[in-house]
């Protein structure tokens, strides 16, 4: 299981708690973290990556085991303790403001 700590507008709008476990086929990457995120949510479909491109949305990062995972290509292998479940995959919304 992946436990996927997601930000409070995508908690209400999921009606989850903070935290989320899912069953992900195949290696543990962005890619299918995500998809099933979408798969089990149907309603975060387009709010973390674009529903055309699948790119990330600007502001939103990727963080695990204390490393900014944002700009990592999308099938990129997640580390082991997330992989194993250890350690979280957090979804935050970033900081915008002027």
């Amino acid at each position: 299981m992946i436990h996927v700590v997601l930000p409070q507008h995508l908690r209400t709008l999921a009606r989850v708690g903070r935290e989320v476990a899912l069953q992900v086929e195949g290696s543990a990457t962005q890619r299918s973290v995500l998809d099933a995120l979408e798969a089990q949510y149907p309603m975060l479909r387009g709010t973390i990556r674009d529903s055309a491109t699948q790119q990330r949305r600007p502001l939103v990062r990727f963080f695990a085991c204390e490393q900014d995972l944002s700009n990592e290509p999308p099938d990129a292998p997640l580390p082991d303790a997330v992989a194993t479940g250890r350690e979280p995959f957090l979804i935050v919304g970033a900081m915008a403001g002027g």
